[in-house]
Parts: structure tokens; sequence; C-alpha cells
């Protein structure tokens, strides 16, 4: 073989060339125009905690709520009418600002509110502690009210009475409905049972089938009505007006029912759907002031 003769192709190196591979996809049908996220006027969505507190403001109250003990129901005759409207009466139990939520440390603003009394003895060392940095006493029933901004925040040690609502006020009481333990689909989701006759023996207040076989998946979806627990937790009662205040004895009468058992905690702020009370005190000393003064 000459030095001028190329080998044989099979003996060649096999050079490789890389092209580039040109992909995309290719809509079947158009896009249709969407009447929505269009204009130069929509708000910016954020997911800071600035953005958050903003879309909240509209439905977080101005001021704080508070705690009351549910006593039981009775009725109320008026005068003009001469109607008889069932209420609820609730009753507050030394309810005291604790402490405060602050943005600028916790990230929004709230209010805690104690209620009623404990003896030291029966109460944790850090929970001692938290009562003596604030100087109140052991309260048994401690909760978060939150507030739009820091003109809601009352002061630390300040007692908030019947007072600070108001006759014909719309307040939204929440508590937790009574529990009625471990109870069957009949009574927890309204099933309607099974045949008392053809054949069904011993299953008649049974639920049946649980779920599908193959085409479920073999399995039970999650969320599925079955028997369990029923009842004990916290239930909410909006637009509830109030028909009288008490304040020496801290009565209040709620119109109709609220939820929970007698001796509950019941949580009353100011009505997210009603308008907001032209006279409403932002501090208790402005609601002392309407009660000596015959507006409240």
């Amino acid at each position: 073989m000459s030095p001028l003769q190329l080998p044989p192709v099979f003996l060649l190196p096999r050079s490789r060339v890389n092209y580039a591979k040109r992909r995309g996809i290719k809509s079947i049908s158009t896009p249709r125009n969407s009447r929505f996220n269009k204009g130069q006027d929509l708000p910016q969505l954020g997911s800071s905690t600035e953005a958050a507190l903003a879309r909240k403001a509209y439905t977080t109250p101005l001021r704080t709520g508070s705690l009351a003990i549910k006593r039981g129901m009775s009725a109320i005759y008026e005068t003009e009418s001469g109607k008889r409207r069932a209420c609820t009466i609730v009753q507050m139990d030394r309810a005291q600002v604790v402490s405060h939520k602050r943005k600028e440390i916790h990230g929004y603003y709230a209010v805690q509110i104690g209620s009623g009394w404990k003896h030291p003895s029966n109460v944790t060392r850090p929970l001692l502690g938290h009562f003596a940095e604030h100087k109140v006493s052991p309260k048994r029933h401690l909760v978060e009210f939150r507030v739009r901004d820091e003109n809601g925040l009352l002061g630390i040690g300040e007692h908030v009475g019947p007072n600070w609502f108001q006759k014909g006020q719309y307040v939204d009481a929440r508590a937790n409905c009574r529990g009625m333990g471990f109870a069957g689909g009949m009574k927890r989701h309204g099933f309607k049972g099974q045949d008392a006759t053809h054949g069904v023996s011993l299953t008649h207040r049974a639920m049946g089938s649980a779920g599908q076989s193959q085409g479920g998946g073999s399995r039970v979806l999650p969320g599925k009505k079955m028997p369990g627990r029923m009842g004990n937790h916290q239930v909410t009662v909006q637009n509830v007006e109030i028909l009288r205040v008490d304040q020496d004895k801290g009565i209040l009468a709620l119109n109709g029912c609220i939820p929970g058992p007698k001796g509950c905690i019941v949580k009353l702020s100011d009505a997210i759907k009603k308008p907001w009370p032209e006279a409403s005190p932002m501090t208790p000393s402005d609601a002392n002031t309407m009660k000596e003064t015959g507006t409240a």
C-alpha cells in the first residue's frame, strides 16, 4: 500500500457531528381571550407579610373582642311590640388585657384577652412568668383577637366589660359546640340506614359500603363520611344582635341561640358582615364615659 493511498472506510475513525435538535410545542387550538387579569389598574399580588395583611385588612376588626361564659337561655318581652324574643345570657368574668402582638415583632397585631381566675398552684411556670411580667393575675382562659392596626391595641391590664358592646349592635359568637361522643352514620351525617326487611339482619343502622373496589383504587377516599366523634368543634354564629347590656352584673343578652353547652367559654367580636357602630368605644375609658352620659 502506497503512503498516498487511503485505508478502507471501515478503518477510518468515525467523526461525530452534533446536530442541534429543534423542538417546539405548537398549540392545537388557539387560546381564548379571558376577561380576567387584564388592564393596567390591576393590583400587583405579593407574597410578603405586608401584602397578606393588606388583603386581610377588609375582614379584620378594628378593635378587640372579649370572652364570656354562657349561662343559659331566657326570653325578653319587648314593650313596644309585645313580642317575646328568645335570648342567650352570657356573663363576663374579669376579662382583662394580658399582652399584645405587634407587627414589627410577631408579624401581626393582636390583643390577648384573659378571663376568669386560676390558682397559681395550678398554673405552669412559663404561664406564671407570663402573667407576672405583665402584672396580671393568673387567668383561666387566654384567647387572642386579631386587630387591623396599632390603634386597636388596648393598654395591658385594662378590663373589658359588657359596656364594650352596645345595645342593638351585632357580634359574631364563637364557641365549641356540645360534644356527643362516638356516633354512627345515621346520627352524625343523617344516613337513612338500610332496609328493615329483605334479608337485612343486624345491620339496619349500619352505613353499608364504604367505597368502590378496583375502580376507586381499592381504598376508601379521605373525607368519607363515616361513624366517629361528633361535635366538640368550633362553631361560629354570625350577626347576633345584642338585646341587653348590664354592666353591674356583667351580663349580655344575645338574640337567639349560640353554640356550646352551659358554662362554656364564648368569644365575642364585632360582626364582620355588619356596618361598624358609629359610637363604639375604642378604649374602655370611652365605654365608661358613654355609660355615664347615657349614650351606651
